[in-house]
């Protein structure tokens, strides 16, 4: 389950009403990917780890992460370039905060 929805992703690009539904799909893999990558960084599946009955809930910083990484990679469709980067520098630094390290 995604813990960003379409509207919030939306709203992190402050995107126009214009727009309407014609990037849903893009910005919903988007949303998906995100999500994936920083869980691997973390080490755990957020589902695992936060959100359900007796867990605590996501942390804001870990939700702000995976709309960072979303935002950056909807804006930066290519990996080439000036600036380019594999993931903004907040998402890596929010991470290693909650990251599991395992030896």
């Amino acid at each position: 389950m995604a813990i960003i929805t379409l509207a919030e992703i939306k709203e992190q690009l402050n995107v126009t009403p214009d727009l309407g539904a014609a990037d849903d799909a893009l910005l919903q893999r988007k949303i998906d990917a995100a999500q994936d990558h920083v869980e691997r960084m973390l080490g755990f599946r957020f589902a695992d780890t936060y959100g359900g009955e007796g867990q605590d809930p996501i942390p804001p910083a870990l939700i702000e992460a995976v709309s960072q990484l979303a935002a950056w990679w909807y804006e930066t469709r290519e990996a080439a370039g000036e600036g380019a980067r594999e993931v903004p520098f907040g998402v890596t630094d929010i991470v290693e905060g909650y990251r599991e390290w395992s030896f």
